[in-house]
Protein backbone atom coordinates (compact mmCIF):
# COMPACT_ATOMS: atom_id res chain seq x y z
CA UNK A 1 0.00 0.00 0.00
CA UNK A 2 1.68 3.19 -0.97
CA UNK A 3 2.52 5.70 2.06
CA UNK A 4 3.12 8.54 -0.09
CA UNK A 5 1.32 12.05 1.54
CA UNK A 6 -1.92 13.60 -1.07
CA UNK A 7 -0.57 16.76 -1.61
CA UNK A 8 -2.40 19.79 -0.45
CA UNK A 9 -5.18 21.26 -2.20
CA UNK A 10 -5.59 24.68 -2.83
CA UNK A 11 -9.25 24.30 -1.01
CA UNK A 12 -7.35 22.59 1.96
CA UNK A 13 -4.51 25.07 2.28
CA UNK A 14 -7.10 27.36 2.32
CA UNK A 15 -8.68 26.36 5.62
CA UNK A 16 -5.99 25.50 7.02
CA UNK A 17 -4.27 28.64 6.82
CA UNK A 18 -7.33 30.29 8.18
CA UNK A 19 -8.09 27.35 11.33
CA UNK A 20 -4.47 28.54 12.33
CA UNK A 21 -5.27 32.38 11.75
CA UNK A 22 -8.51 31.56 14.18
CA UNK A 23 -6.84 30.52 17.22
CA UNK A 24 -5.98 34.31 17.56
CA UNK A 25 -9.61 35.53 16.43
CA UNK A 26 -11.10 32.60 18.86
CA UNK A 27 -8.84 33.90 21.41
CA UNK A 28 -9.75 37.66 20.95
CA UNK A 29 -13.39 37.22 20.14
CA UNK A 30 -14.53 33.86 22.26
CA UNK A 31 -14.26 35.61 26.02
CA UNK A 32 -16.25 38.68 24.48
CA UNK A 33 -19.57 37.62 26.24
CA UNK A 34 -17.39 36.68 29.06
CA UNK A 35 -15.91 40.09 30.12
CA UNK A 36 -17.74 40.92 32.78
CA UNK A 37 -17.55 37.35 34.55
CA UNK A 38 -14.10 37.41 34.73
CA UNK A 39 -13.62 41.20 35.41
CA UNK A 40 -15.94 40.59 38.47
CA UNK A 41 -14.10 37.32 39.18
CA UNK A 42 -10.65 39.09 38.96
CA UNK A 43 -11.57 42.54 40.34
CA UNK A 44 -11.05 45.15 38.09
CA UNK A 45 -11.65 48.94 39.18
CA UNK A 46 -14.11 49.56 36.41
CA UNK A 47 -16.34 47.74 33.91
CA UNK A 48 -13.74 49.84 30.70
CA UNK A 49 -10.56 48.23 32.49
CA UNK A 50 -12.04 44.67 30.95
CA UNK A 51 -11.34 46.02 27.62
CA UNK A 52 -7.46 45.66 28.62
CA UNK A 53 -8.59 41.72 28.60
CA UNK A 54 -8.55 42.19 24.54
CA UNK A 55 -6.33 45.01 24.28
CA UNK A 56 -3.47 42.64 25.91
CA UNK A 57 -3.99 40.16 23.46
CA UNK A 58 -3.25 42.78 20.56
CA UNK A 59 -0.21 43.73 22.61
CA UNK A 60 1.38 40.09 22.21
CA UNK A 61 0.22 39.85 19.18
CA UNK A 62 2.24 42.69 17.76
CA UNK A 63 5.20 42.02 19.58
CA UNK A 64 5.06 38.53 18.46
CA UNK A 65 4.95 39.63 15.06
CA UNK A 66 8.48 41.26 15.27
CA UNK A 67 9.30 37.93 16.31
CA UNK A 68 8.08 35.13 14.53
CA UNK A 69 9.05 36.16 10.60
CA UNK A 70 12.71 36.39 10.82
CA UNK A 71 12.40 33.27 12.81
CA UNK A 72 10.68 31.61 10.32
CA UNK A 73 13.11 32.78 7.67
CA UNK A 74 15.77 30.83 9.73
CA UNK A 75 14.61 28.32 11.06
CA UNK A 76 11.49 27.57 8.58
CA UNK A 77 7.75 28.13 8.51
CA UNK A 78 6.66 25.18 10.13
CA UNK A 79 9.25 25.31 13.30
CA UNK A 80 8.17 28.97 13.94
CA UNK A 81 4.39 27.75 13.84
CA UNK A 82 5.20 24.94 16.67
CA UNK A 83 7.22 27.69 18.77
CA UNK A 84 4.18 29.73 18.44
CA UNK A 85 1.65 27.45 18.92
CA UNK A 86 3.78 26.52 22.71
CA UNK A 87 3.27 30.23 23.68
CA UNK A 88 -0.33 30.37 23.07
CA UNK A 89 -0.95 26.90 25.00
CA UNK A 90 1.59 28.59 27.98
CA UNK A 91 -0.88 31.50 28.03
CA UNK A 92 -4.05 29.55 27.73
CA UNK A 93 -2.91 27.99 30.86
CA UNK A 94 -2.03 30.63 32.38
CA UNK A 95 -5.35 32.86 32.50
CA UNK A 96 -7.01 29.63 33.26
CA UNK A 97 -5.58 29.27 36.40
CA UNK A 98 -5.58 33.26 37.09
CA UNK A 99 -7.00 34.58 40.17
CA UNK A 100 -6.02 38.19 40.07
CA UNK A 101 -6.50 40.58 37.04
CA UNK A 102 -2.76 41.23 36.73
CA UNK A 103 -2.19 37.07 36.17
CA UNK A 104 -4.93 37.35 33.54
CA UNK A 105 -3.20 40.24 31.57
CA UNK A 106 0.17 38.45 31.12
CA UNK A 107 -1.24 35.02 29.94
CA UNK A 108 -3.55 37.37 27.48
CA UNK A 109 -0.49 38.65 26.29
CA UNK A 110 1.48 35.30 26.06
CA UNK A 111 -1.89 34.06 24.10
CA UNK A 112 -1.40 37.18 21.75
CA UNK A 113 2.73 36.56 21.84
CA UNK A 114 1.94 32.79 20.78
CA UNK A 115 -1.35 33.68 18.10
CA UNK A 116 1.40 35.85 16.39
CA UNK A 117 2.94 32.81 14.86
CA UNK A 118 -0.14 31.89 13.00
CA UNK A 119 -0.83 35.25 11.69
CA UNK A 120 2.79 35.82 10.62
CA UNK A 121 4.01 33.01 9.18
CA UNK A 122 0.30 32.39 7.15
CA UNK A 123 0.89 35.18 5.42
CA UNK A 124 4.67 34.29 4.62
CA UNK A 125 3.98 30.37 3.82
CA UNK A 126 1.27 32.04 0.91
CA UNK A 127 3.65 34.66 -0.21
CA UNK A 128 6.46 31.48 -0.53
CA UNK A 129 4.18 30.44 -3.44
CA UNK A 130 1.74 33.23 -4.64
CA UNK A 131 3.01 37.19 -5.36
CA UNK A 132 0.98 39.98 -6.71
CA UNK A 133 -3.14 40.01 -7.07
CA UNK A 134 -3.21 35.97 -6.76
CA UNK A 135 -1.83 36.38 -3.10
CA UNK A 136 -4.69 38.93 -2.85
CA UNK A 137 -7.34 36.73 -4.00
CA UNK A 138 -6.19 34.26 -1.94
CA UNK A 139 -5.53 35.91 1.27
CA UNK A 140 -9.13 37.57 0.67
CA UNK A 141 -9.78 33.61 0.48
CA UNK A 142 -8.33 33.12 4.04
CA UNK A 143 -9.88 35.96 5.57
CA UNK A 144 -13.58 35.07 4.34
CA UNK A 145 -13.48 31.95 6.20
CA UNK A 146 -11.12 33.19 9.13
CA UNK A 147 -13.80 35.80 8.88
CA UNK A 148 -16.40 33.30 9.70
CA UNK A 149 -14.68 32.71 13.05
CA UNK A 150 -15.29 36.24 14.65
CA UNK A 151 -19.05 35.37 13.89
CA UNK A 152 -19.41 32.23 15.73
CA UNK A 153 -16.80 32.50 18.58
CA UNK A 154 -19.00 34.69 20.98
CA UNK A 155 -21.95 32.26 20.53
CA UNK A 156 -19.01 29.60 21.48
CA UNK A 157 -18.70 31.72 24.08
CA UNK A 158 -22.32 32.35 25.18
CA UNK A 159 -22.63 28.54 24.85
CA UNK A 160 -19.55 27.44 26.77
CA UNK A 161 -20.67 30.32 30.09
CA UNK A 162 -24.32 28.27 29.71
CA UNK A 163 -22.36 25.19 30.47
CA UNK A 164 -19.87 26.13 32.99
CA UNK A 165 -18.30 29.65 33.89
CA UNK A 166 -15.55 31.63 32.02
CA UNK A 167 -12.52 29.59 32.92
CA UNK A 168 -14.24 26.41 30.45
CA UNK A 169 -13.44 28.97 27.37
CA UNK A 170 -9.47 28.30 27.75
CA UNK A 171 -9.85 24.72 28.20
CA UNK A 172 -11.56 25.18 24.63
CA UNK A 173 -9.09 26.95 22.96
CA UNK A 174 -6.37 24.81 24.54
CA UNK A 175 -8.23 21.57 22.77
CA UNK A 176 -8.32 24.00 19.61
CA UNK A 177 -4.99 24.66 19.61
CA UNK A 178 -3.92 20.74 19.48
CA UNK A 179 -6.14 20.30 16.87
CA UNK A 180 -4.79 22.87 14.56
CA UNK A 181 -1.23 22.23 15.38
CA UNK A 182 -1.77 18.47 14.71
CA UNK A 183 -3.57 19.20 11.48
CA UNK A 184 -0.81 21.48 10.09
CA UNK A 185 2.18 18.90 11.34
CA UNK A 186 0.59 16.49 9.33
CA UNK A 187 -0.50 17.74 5.92
CA UNK A 188 1.38 20.80 5.27
CA UNK A 189 4.72 20.40 3.75
CA UNK A 190 7.32 22.98 4.70
CA UNK A 191 7.71 25.90 1.99
CA UNK A 192 11.17 27.27 2.75
CA UNK A 193 13.81 25.12 2.20
CA UNK A 194 17.12 25.12 4.21
CA UNK A 195 19.07 26.66 1.36
CA UNK A 196 16.99 29.29 1.28
CA UNK A 197 16.55 30.13 4.88
CA UNK A 198 18.69 33.41 6.43
CA UNK A 199 20.80 33.13 10.32
CA UNK A 200 18.77 34.53 13.30
CA UNK A 201 21.31 37.33 13.83
CA UNK A 202 20.72 41.06 15.04
CA UNK A 203 22.49 42.27 11.75
CA UNK A 204 20.25 40.23 9.97
CA UNK A 205 17.11 40.75 11.62
CA UNK A 206 17.76 44.69 11.41
CA UNK A 207 18.68 44.24 8.10
CA UNK A 208 15.39 42.54 6.85
CA UNK A 209 13.06 45.07 8.85
CA UNK A 210 15.31 47.98 7.30
CA UNK A 211 14.70 46.27 4.17
CA UNK A 212 11.22 46.50 4.19
CA UNK A 213 10.86 50.13 6.24
CA UNK A 214 13.20 51.90 3.51
CA UNK A 215 10.98 50.46 0.87
CA UNK A 216 8.06 53.62 0.34
CA UNK A 217 5.46 51.27 -0.82
CA UNK A 218 5.63 48.91 2.18
CA UNK A 219 6.45 51.37 4.75
CA UNK A 220 3.57 53.73 3.48
CA UNK A 221 1.22 50.79 3.38
CA UNK A 222 2.05 49.62 6.76
CA UNK A 223 1.52 52.65 7.98
CA UNK A 224 -1.79 52.96 6.63
CA UNK A 225 -2.83 49.26 7.81
CA UNK A 226 -2.37 50.73 11.54
CA UNK A 227 -4.76 53.50 10.66
CA UNK A 228 -7.54 50.91 9.51
CA UNK A 229 -6.66 48.97 12.24
CA UNK A 230 -7.10 51.31 15.34
CA UNK A 231 -10.58 51.89 15.13
CA UNK A 232 -11.59 47.92 14.21
CA UNK A 233 -9.58 47.30 17.07
CA UNK A 234 -12.09 49.95 19.20
CA UNK A 235 -14.89 48.32 18.15
CA UNK A 236 -14.15 44.61 19.27
CA UNK A 237 -12.82 45.88 22.84
CA UNK A 238 -15.89 47.97 23.55
CA UNK A 239 -18.43 46.03 21.62
CA UNK A 240 -19.61 44.22 24.46
CA UNK A 241 -20.12 47.22 26.81
CA UNK A 242 -21.52 49.12 23.89
CA UNK A 243 -24.23 46.44 22.78
CA UNK A 244 -24.89 45.30 26.18
CA UNK A 245 -24.93 48.22 28.82
CA UNK A 246 -26.20 51.45 25.48
CA UNK A 247 -28.25 49.43 23.98
CA UNK A 248 -29.66 46.76 26.32
CA UNK A 249 -29.28 44.14 23.92
CA UNK A 250 -28.50 41.32 26.77
CA UNK A 251 -27.26 37.89 25.15
CA UNK A 252 -28.47 38.68 21.57
CA UNK A 253 -25.03 40.91 21.51
CA UNK A 254 -23.59 37.89 19.69
CA UNK A 255 -25.97 37.94 16.97
CA UNK A 256 -25.37 41.40 16.33
CA UNK A 257 -21.60 41.10 16.90
CA UNK A 258 -21.87 37.75 14.29
CA UNK A 259 -23.78 40.51 11.80
CA UNK A 260 -20.49 42.82 11.60
CA UNK A 261 -18.36 40.20 11.52
CA UNK A 262 -19.90 38.41 8.47
CA UNK A 263 -20.42 41.66 6.72
CA UNK A 264 -16.39 41.63 6.24
CA UNK A 265 -16.44 38.21 5.47
CA UNK A 266 -18.52 38.98 2.56
CA UNK A 267 -16.47 41.67 1.68
CA UNK A 268 -14.06 39.82 1.87
CA UNK A 269 -15.18 37.00 -0.80
CA UNK A 270 -16.54 39.62 -2.85
CA UNK A 271 -12.92 41.46 -2.68
CA UNK A 272 -11.34 37.87 -3.73
CA UNK A 273 -13.83 37.60 -6.59
CA UNK A 274 -13.46 41.15 -8.22
CA UNK A 275 -9.58 42.50 -7.16
CA UNK A 276 -8.38 40.51 -10.82
CA UNK A 277 -10.55 42.87 -12.60
CA UNK A 278 -10.83 46.31 -10.78
CA UNK A 279 -7.14 45.95 -8.93
CA UNK A 280 -6.55 46.37 -5.06
CA UNK A 281 -5.50 50.01 -5.02
CA UNK A 282 -8.52 51.43 -6.41
CA UNK A 283 -10.55 48.92 -4.64
CA UNK A 284 -8.99 50.31 -1.22
CA UNK A 285 -9.30 53.83 -2.27
CA UNK A 286 -13.00 52.82 -2.22
CA UNK A 287 -13.27 51.78 0.97
CA UNK A 288 -11.39 54.02 2.69
CA UNK A 289 -13.79 56.81 0.80
CA UNK A 290 -16.77 54.95 1.98
CA UNK A 291 -15.86 54.80 5.79
CA UNK A 292 -15.04 58.08 5.93
CA UNK A 293 -18.36 59.32 4.49
CA UNK A 294 -20.71 56.90 6.11
CA UNK A 295 -18.76 58.47 9.33
CA UNK A 296 -18.91 62.09 8.77
CA UNK A 297 -22.50 61.19 7.85
CA UNK A 298 -23.19 60.01 11.51
CA UNK A 299 -21.01 62.46 13.07
CA UNK A 300 -22.95 65.49 11.72
CA UNK A 301 -26.65 63.69 12.61
CA UNK A 302 -25.39 63.10 15.50
CA UNK A 303 -24.42 66.57 16.58
CA UNK A 304 -27.10 67.77 15.00
CA UNK A 305 -30.27 65.77 17.02
CA UNK A 306 -27.86 65.50 20.00
CA UNK A 307 -28.66 61.86 20.37
CA UNK A 308 -27.33 58.48 19.59
CA UNK A 309 -28.66 56.28 17.13
CA UNK A 310 -30.56 53.76 17.46
CA UNK A 311 -29.75 49.93 17.10
CA UNK A 312 -30.82 49.94 13.78
CA UNK A 313 -28.79 52.87 12.52
CA UNK A 314 -25.75 52.18 14.26
CA UNK A 315 -25.75 48.14 12.61
CA UNK A 316 -26.65 50.11 9.37
CA UNK A 317 -23.04 52.45 9.54
CA UNK A 318 -20.76 49.69 10.80
CA UNK A 319 -22.03 47.45 8.28
CA UNK A 320 -20.79 50.33 5.46
CA UNK A 321 -17.31 50.16 7.80
CA UNK A 322 -16.90 47.01 8.20
CA UNK A 323 -17.55 46.08 4.55
CA UNK A 324 -14.91 48.62 3.61
CA UNK A 325 -12.97 46.66 6.24
CA UNK A 326 -13.18 43.52 4.31
CA UNK A 327 -11.85 45.32 1.42
CA UNK A 328 -8.92 46.64 3.34
CA UNK A 329 -6.93 44.37 5.14
CA UNK A 330 -6.10 41.73 2.76
CA UNK A 331 -5.32 44.31 -0.02
CA UNK A 332 -3.36 46.61 1.93
CA UNK A 333 -1.50 43.99 3.20
CA UNK A 334 -0.62 42.22 -0.31
CA UNK A 335 0.22 45.99 -1.73
CA UNK A 336 2.68 45.96 1.23
CA UNK A 337 3.79 42.36 0.64
CA UNK A 338 4.18 42.51 -3.03
CA UNK A 339 7.82 44.60 -3.09
CA UNK A 340 9.37 42.28 -0.81
CA UNK A 341 9.40 38.51 -2.15
CA UNK A 342 12.89 37.54 -0.88
CA UNK A 343 11.82 39.31 2.65
CA UNK A 344 9.06 38.15 3.14
CA UNK A 345 9.32 36.53 6.91
CA UNK A 346 10.94 40.17 8.20
CA UNK A 347 8.54 42.04 5.74
CA UNK A 348 6.01 40.51 7.24
CA UNK A 349 6.83 40.69 10.98
CA UNK A 350 7.28 44.38 10.01
CA UNK A 351 4.14 44.99 8.44
CA UNK A 352 2.41 42.96 11.71
CA UNK A 353 4.20 44.89 14.58
CA UNK A 354 4.36 48.29 13.11
CA UNK A 355 1.07 48.52 12.50
CA UNK A 356 0.06 47.38 15.91
CA UNK A 357 2.16 50.10 16.66
CA UNK A 358 0.51 52.74 15.34
CA UNK A 359 -2.94 51.08 15.47
CA UNK A 360 -2.74 49.85 19.27
CA UNK A 361 -2.91 53.00 21.11
CA UNK A 362 -5.48 55.08 18.90
CA UNK A 363 -7.61 51.71 19.32
CA UNK A 364 -7.40 51.68 23.15
CA UNK A 365 -7.99 55.05 23.63
CA UNK A 366 -10.89 55.14 21.13
CA UNK A 367 -12.60 52.11 23.05
CA UNK A 368 -12.26 53.87 26.85
CA UNK A 369 -13.91 56.81 25.56
CA UNK A 370 -16.91 54.93 24.15
CA UNK A 371 -18.33 54.31 28.20
CA UNK A 372 -21.69 56.43 27.24
CA UNK A 373 -21.56 56.86 23.70
CA UNK A 374 -21.02 55.24 20.55
CA UNK A 375 -19.65 59.24 19.25
CA UNK A 376 -15.96 58.53 19.24
CA UNK A 377 -15.62 55.89 16.83
CA UNK A 378 -17.46 57.22 13.98
CA UNK A 379 -15.10 60.42 14.78
CA UNK A 380 -12.04 57.58 15.23
CA UNK A 381 -13.21 56.05 11.79
CA UNK A 382 -13.32 59.21 9.74
CA UNK A 383 -10.52 60.52 10.88
CA UNK A 384 -7.89 57.05 10.46
CA UNK A 385 -9.74 56.56 7.31
CA UNK A 386 -8.59 60.18 5.56
CA UNK A 387 -5.08 59.46 7.09
CA UNK A 388 -4.65 56.05 5.40
CA UNK A 389 -5.90 57.16 2.42
CA UNK A 390 -3.78 60.31 1.90
CA UNK A 391 -0.96 57.62 3.51
CA UNK A 392 -1.40 55.09 0.62
CA UNK A 393 -1.78 58.34 -2.18
CA UNK A 394 1.89 59.26 -1.04
CA UNK A 395 3.21 55.32 -0.95
CA UNK A 396 1.87 55.20 -4.62
CA UNK A 397 3.52 58.45 -5.75
CA UNK A 398 6.02 58.12 -8.08
CA UNK A 399 5.00 54.87 -9.53
CA UNK A 400 4.70 54.06 -13.37
CA UNK A 401 1.26 54.75 -14.52
CA UNK A 402 -0.79 51.73 -15.83
CA UNK A 403 -1.75 51.47 -19.22
CA UNK A 404 -5.27 52.13 -19.88
CA UNK A 405 -7.78 49.48 -19.32
CA UNK A 406 -5.05 48.18 -16.70
CA UNK A 407 -6.56 48.13 -13.08
CA UNK A 408 -4.26 49.70 -10.53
Amino acid sequence: MSTERTPVGQTEFVIMMATLMSLMALAIDTVLPALPDMGAELGTAAETDNQLIISFMFAGLGLGQLVYGPLSDSIGRKRAVYVGIFFFVLGSLLSLIATDFETMLVGRTLQGFGAAATRIVTVALVRDSLSGRAMARVMSFIMAVFILVPMLAPMAGQVILYIGDWRLIFVFFLVLAAVACGWFGIRQPETLPPQKRRPLSVSGISGGVWTAASNRVTLGYTIATGFVFAPFLSYISASQQVFQNLYGVGDAFVFYFAAGAGTVGLSSVLNGRIVMRYGMRRLLRLALAGQVTASLILIAWMSATGAEPGIVGWMCYLMVCFFGVGMLFGNMNAVAMEPMGGNAGAASAFIGFFSTVVGMPIGVTIGLLMEATVLPLPIGFAICSSLALVIARWADKGLPERPVGVPG
